[in-house]
């Protein structure tokens, strides 16, 4: 009876970490184009020490129009190539829920604007409501988490 004991608990852990796993922001998504609905990158967010960040790992778009370096950026990231830039800093979660806020920053490396952002995982953590906001004035995406 034992055996059968550590075995379910052995399951019923593997399975409670891969659910709290799957709600947190922590992994690769796709951001979504708005006017589009299309797949427009790859974002890398990982946590360092409870706080998150995200660089993009590579665009999914192609042609002559897509915007290769932050040319608009104003800090250190003007003119540097978008594909390996962090664009997401400082995002920590508040309280017990799965917000992640805390007062991080998320840029859009093709305006070079930087928002604080929100990030919310729905849909068991398949979705990823991302939240920028710059006063009261906010824009929000769903993204994709990629499998």
């Amino acid at each position: 009876m034992s055996h059968f004991i550590r075995i379910f608990t052995l399951l019923s852990l593997t399975f409670s970490t891969t659910v709290f796993a799957q709600m947190s922001p922590v992994g690769v998504w796709q951001s979504i184009d708005d006017n589009t609905n299309e797949a427009k990158s790859e974002i890398q967010i990982s946590d360092v020490a409870g706080v998150l960040t995200g660089r993009v790992n590579k665009t999914l778009r192609e042609g002559p129009n897509i915007k290769k370096v932050c040319s608009e950026c104003t800090d250190e990231r003007k003119d540097q190539p978008i594909v390996g830039m962090q664009i997401i800093r400082g995002l920590k979660q508040e309280g017990s829920d799965n917000v992640w806020a805390g007062g991080g920053k998320i840029l859009d490396p093709e305006n070079g604007k930087e928002y604080t952002v929100r990030m919310v995982p729905i849909d068991g953590g398949k979705k990823l409501q991302v939240r920028g906001y710059i006063g009261p004035f906010y824009r929000t995406q769903l993204w994709n988490r990629v499998q």
